[in-house]
């Protein structure tokens, strides 16, 4: 548009000179061939627009949008015409607590108000796309900025207005997978109406107020110690059974050698005795009694 703009004022110009009676009529000739060229090179550079790759184009003319959408590559457009580029890939928009770490600068978290009455802090992402057919319905409802008009308004919103459904531990714990769930079904229905795709929500984090943390600390540290000392009492009772088993061995054992060994297995066990110490080092002489007693003398 800026060469058509200029080789129109040189046309002009050079209307203006071509005058045989002023003195820069011979520069009339060349400023025309010269306005000539950027009118010309104005009308193809106009005429034809590049679209990257995952982006879409929307042309728009004197207010009105066109309903026809601009893909990747080189397209032919009127002239007249301004283009609008959307990008079509996946885009995120983080809301954090920590500084430089979301979209916004300072604290960006969602605060919302739980079932019971507690503050919370939610970090969240939201991965999200526009749908290139809805390019030019964005254009004409919404606007390029989309970003700030749609995405960070109903995210937040629907957080908030979920949230009050839970209490603030269970948000933090057994219902966090629950309650993402259900703000990205509605986050989801309310993007959809407006021409964008949600493709994921990422709660990153959430903050509980430090009473309900340090209530949280104490309950979990109470459990641990009631599970120690469960471990405790089934290793004492499991010592305890070990214990009266060999005990009852034991007693069965004695009650065996009490009335049920006769006078040969006495001798035989007597016998085997006498071998294991005949096999001593210390032992030099085993002299047998009338009664099949040993006497062992030993070296001292």
């Amino acid at each position: 548009m800026l060469f058509i703009i200029l080789g129109a004022l040189l046309f002009l110009a050079s209307k203006a000179i071509d005058n045989p009676n002023l003195v820069f009529v011979k520069f009339a000739s060349p400023l025309r061939k010269a306005a000539i060229v950027l009118i010309i090179l104005g009308i193809s550079s106009s005429t034809i627009k590049q679209i990257d790759a995952g982006e879409v184009g929307v042309q728009s003319v004197f207010g009105k949008v066109s309903e026809r959408t601009l893909s990747s590559g080189l397209n032919f457009v009127n002239p007249l015409a301004s283009v609008t580029v959307f990008d079509a890939k996946t885009q995120n928009y983080t809301m954090s607590a920590v500084h430089d770490e979301g979209d916004r600068e300072g604290d960006d978290a969602i605060r919302v108000l739980t079932a019971d009455g507690l503050e919370v802090v939610v970090d969240l992402t939201v991965l999200y796309r526009i749908l290139p057919s809805q390019a030019p319905t964005i254009l004409k409802e919404i606007g390029p900025d989309y970003k700030d008009k749609v995405v960070r308004p109903i995210t937040r919103t629907m957080i908030r207005d979920n949230a009050v459904y839970y209490d603030a531990v269970a948000l933090y714990s057994l219902k966090r997978n629950e309650f993402q769930t259900r703000i990205y079904k509605d986050i989801e229905s309310n993007f959809k109406k407006r021409g964008l795709v949600l493709e994921q929500l990422l709660i990153r984090n959430i903050n509980l107020p430090n009473s309900v943390k340090q209530t949280i600390e104490s309950k979990i540290n109470a459990e641990q110690d009631a599970q120690k000392m469960q471990f405790v009492l089934l290793k004492e009772k499991q010592e305890a059974e070990r214990k009266r088993v060999e005990a009852q061995g034991i007693a069965d054992y004695q009650k065996i050698l009490s009335t049920g060994l006769s006078d040969k297995q006495l001798q035989y066990e007597s016998i085997i005795a006498q071998k294991e110490i005949a096999k001593s080092p210390n032992t030099k002489v085993i002299i047998m009694g009338n009664k099949s007693t040993p006497i062992i003398l030993g070296n001292n």
